[in-house]
């Protein structure tokens, strides 16, 4: 375990829907980088059960509670929510995401006989459609393409891909790319405005195309940089 870079050290994580794939393996991933970590989700029982089968398998003590409890204590807020609960959850949550650095990592997708799909968002993204709702915290999206499968793997030490960060602020965003350089093999990559997140968001439809017909689990990669 590598000492964590000064802007990030000393941070909590709050995970919300941690209990999903998504939010396990970035939680399993933090956890193992040297941060505390609290996993929240609708149930907070099923929350505990969830981290402490995490803690027991990693040997590194991960907290779980409810959403909201989370989302009070943590200094630095994911979100990896269904899409269907995004609005409602962060309107909910508004007062105690106050002040802080939150990081949208939704995909609003649909799926039919023919696949994954871009799902039509209102406000554009869900990254923005957060941003709307936040208007008291510093929203950013990140980690929308990250393989969960990949980040659940105990025998995966290094994730082999990049993280696009977006946002519209410059101190934020440069926090949560070096919040993604702690997983072993992942490089944070400033990807653009949160106007910009709509196409971040929507590439993982054609990753899941891709995994499906190559049965991979592939990530992304910005080359030259």
């Amino acid at each position: 375990m590598s000492s964590l870079p000064e802007s990030i050290a000393g941070k909590t994580l709050a995970v919300l829907g941690g209990t999903g794939p998504q939010g396990r393996g970035l939680a399993r991933r933090f956890a193992q980088a040297g941060f505390a970590v609290i996993i929240g989700g609708r149930n907070a029982m099923r929350s505990s059960e969830v981290a402490d089968a995490l803690s027991a398998e990693i040997g590194i003590g991960v907290a779980g509670t409810d959403n909201l409890t989370a989302a009070t204590n943590g200094d630095i807020v994911l979100v990896v929510v269904p899409w269907e609960g995004h609005a409602e959850l962060l309107t909910e949550l508004k007062p105690a995401l106050a002040g802080k650095i939150v990081v949208d990592c939704v995909n609003p997708l649909g799926f039919d006989k023919q696949g994954a799909y871009a799902l039509p968002v209102e406000e554009g993204s869900a990254t923005q459609q957060a941003a709307a709702i936040l208007t008291d915290s510093t929203v950013v999206g990140a980690f929308h393409s990250v393989s969960a499968v990949v980040l659940e793997d105990p025998e995966i030490t290094e994730v082999n891909t990049d993280v696009l960060v977006l946002g519209d602020d410059r101190e934020a965003t440069d926090t949560i790319q070096a919040l993604a350089d702690v997983i072993p093999g992942v490089r944070g990559v400033y990807g653009g405005r949160i106007r910009n997140a709509h196409q971040v968001e929507a590439l993982t439809a054609n990753l899941i195309s891709i995994n499906r017909r190559y049965k991979a689990h592939a990530g992304i990669r910005a080359t030259d940089i």
